[in-house]
């Protein structure tokens, strides 16, 4: 928690919905609703179908870190071994690829190098979705799905809420610096 509710960031954070009350919670004040990563799997399907209402009538998801393809719209879920120290290998690569230079939160706001720290997995969207990260073998890391509804779905297996709330990898706190702010004046 301390990523939504301490230090720099808090202040991009209008309002914290606990998911044991997401049966009960108004949507209704906020612009982005945010389901952090390590979130509660059964709480989450319970409560699907207020998420899915919610961007159907305009609001913008972000998903953070990997989530169920039970409960994500039209997208399967790849697990992949963890490398967690692949930047100590001789000529270091990430396997990330920047798929989404030209989009503005690339443009203005973040580098390849601040969404890139160990990865999980990757998402296979299975709509006509917008990638910004990717694997060098075509898996999305980050995309944008404007497909379904009149709202947005923003879904990344990156985990930066996690990493910066346990105090390391300065990848993450780079990410949040720049991913915060473009959703709040950014274009997407």
């Amino acid at each position: 928690m301390r990523t939504y509710k301490t230090g720099e960031f808090a202040k991009s954070i209008s309002k914290i919905i606990p998911i044991r009350d997401l049966a009960t919670a108004s949507f209704s004040d906020i612009d982005v609703l945010i389901i952090p990563s390590q979130s509660n799997m059964l709480f989450l399907l319970a409560h699907k179908q207020r998420i899915f209402d919610y961007e159907a009538n305009g609001g913008i998801v972000v998903t953070f870190g990997h989530q169920s393809e039970e409960w994500l719209p039209n997208v399967k879920w790849e697990l992949r071994p963890t490398n967690f120290w692949w930047w100590l290998e001789k000529e270091p690569k990430s396997g990330l690829v920047l798929a989404g230079n030209d989009h503005d939160l690339f443009k203005n706001y973040l580098t390849l190098a601040d969404a890139t720290w160990h990865q999980h997995g990757v998402y296979w969207p299975e709509n006509d979705v917008e990638t910004l990260v990717a694997t060098d073998d075509g898996g999305s890391v980050l995309y944008i799905d404007k497909t379904d509804g009149k709202g947005i779905w923003i879904n990344t297996t990156l985990d930066p809420d996690y990493h910066y709330g346990s105090y390391f990898m300065p990848a993450t706190e780079r990410f949040l610096r720049g991913f915060l702010p473009w959703l709040e004046h950014g274009d997407i």
